[in-house]
């Protein structure tokens, strides 16, 4: 009885306080249109203050909504100093300053309230906002992530959280950018994470991560990166070639074939499949031996060579050109271009000397190169005769060559389609030896001859 009495009291003596501070009463105002919907009402924790604090904490909002911050003022402020404990009117007197775009003074309330209870969601929400209006987007995005945490109900701060999450990630996206174009890589690197944080599921941000790392010559790094934008989105094609294009920097040709052919799948183009071509080349290029493996820079070659050069540049079409007769050689058993040579000679490309030989040792001259070069013209006239009839009936004039030299049709047609060139003066030079450029250079283009589209 006698509390109930005591909280009378204090009511009328709250209410003849707020009478004498007020220069003229204001009667509280007719709930009607909020002027600040935005703002989180101060609700009061269930057994904070008496009925008389309570009517006049209500009153106070009241003031705020109906745009009259001047008496919202004298109604918080007077709850403050009868009731210091009572936190939700010290963030009534923050939302009231920050309605008159106080933003300093408003957080300097919200903190006090904020003292007493670290996890008052409407001191949080209402500090974010007026964090906010300082330009303070980091620190307004905690503060309204800590109110959603205190009270998961404030649904309506969900979507500024994700606003704000945007809007920092786009800022730390555009800081990172430009420190990467000025190589400030360490720099860029902490923007590209700190947006991550901010939007974890953001592909792209990997990938340009990825990128950053690969400038930076940190590979493992990017392919790690590289490697979750893929995981994020598979299909990303340019992460798909960002992860193809670091295994081939680190020379791991298979999984950059992979890469390659994974990205091709999704967006088909004649780059994308030609270096999965590529990569796949180089893959079976380094399980090659040696003696292959040293062909581009020899000063000459042998026939040995030659003929593995042939077969595996242009082994579909041997394959599809392949003899039914055997071939009968003596000398290549233990050669390491046996397999090789088989092909060759079974396609009719190189021949076997009369005796059963092959002499794979034997230093291959610019003739013996003619020969083998028409011999290959020769399958792939039978595929694409149109394409043939540009070298078919050349007879072009060499100075040391003449035409009824048994030599001369097969120097004519390498010459005529351009697999071969003459050398110094339009000589052609049957007996100078060739060179391991010149040889795969003659190879590279009968496979482009092969390759082509015309028939």
């Amino acid at each position: 009885m006698r509390a109930r009495n005591a909280t009378r009291v204090a009511a009328v003596v709250l209410a003849a306080v707020v009478t004498a501070c007020a220069p003229k009463r204001v009667p509280p105002p007719t709930p009607g249109v909020s002027r600040f919907p935005e703002f989180v009402f101060p609700t009061v924790p269930q057994g904070l203050g008496g009925a008389g604090i309570l009517e006049q904490h209500q009153t106070g909002w009241l003031y705020l909504q109906s745009g009259d911050t001047r008496n919202a003022d004298r109604a918080f402020s007077t709850i403050v100093k009868t009731a210091p404990d009572f936190y939700p009117a010290e963030a009534g007197l923050g939302y009231a300053a920050l309605a008159r775009r106080d933003a300093q003074a408003a957080v300097a309330h919200f903190d006090r309230a904020l003292a007493v209870n670290t996890a008052y969601a409407p001191a949080l929400a209402g500090k974010g906002d007026a964090l906010l209006s300082t330009g303070r987007t980091d620190a307004a995005l905690e503060a309204f992530e800590a109110a959603l945490k205190a009270d998961p109900s404030m649904t309506s701060l969900r979507s500024r959280v994700d606003v704000l999450r945007f809007r920092s990630a786009q800022q730390q996206i555009a800081s990172a950018r430009k420190a990467a174009e000025s190589g400030q890589f360490d720099e860029s690197r902490r923007a590209y994470l700190a947006a991550i944080a901010a939007s974890p599921q953001s592909a792209f941000l990997y990938r340009e991560l990825a990128t950053v790392d690969r400038r930076a010559g940190d590979l493992a790094s990017a392919l790690i990166h590289a490697e979750q934008a893929v995981s994020l989105d598979p299909a990303d094609v340019r992460a798909l070639t960002t992860v193809a294009e670091i295994h081939e920097a680190n020379h791991d040709w298979s999984k950059a074939a992979e890469a390659y052919a994974a990205a091709n799948a999704l967006e088909p183009g004649d780059a994308l499949a030609a270096k999965a071509d590529e990569m796949r080349e180089r893959g079976a290029f380094d399980t090659m031996p040696e003696e292959y493996r040293t062909i581009e820079t020899a000063p000459t070659i042998t026939r040995a060579q030659l003929a593995a050069l042939l077969a595996v540049r242009l082994g579909d079409l041997l394959r599809r050109a392949r003899s039914s007769h055997a071939v009968v050689l003596t000398d290549t058993r233990a050669n390491w271009a046996a397999p090789w040579i088989l092909a060759v000679t079974r396609a009719g490309v190189m021949d076997a000397f009369p005796n059963h030989t092959f002499q794979p040792s034997t230093v291959v001259d610019r003739g013996d190169l003619a020969q083998a070069a028409s011999h290959v013209l020769t399958l792939i006239a039978a595929e694409k005769p149109r394409l043939a009839a540009r070298w078919n009936d050349a007879r072009p004039r060499f100075p040391d060559v003449s035409p009824s030299h048994l030599s001369y049709p097969a120097a004519a047609r390498a010459v005529a389609s351009g697999v071969m060139t003459t050398v110094e003066g339009g000589a052609f030079q049957l007996n100078r030896p060739v060179t391991g450029a010149e040889t795969l250079a003659t190879v590279s283009h009968l496979e482009a001859l092969v390759k082509s589209t015309s028939k």
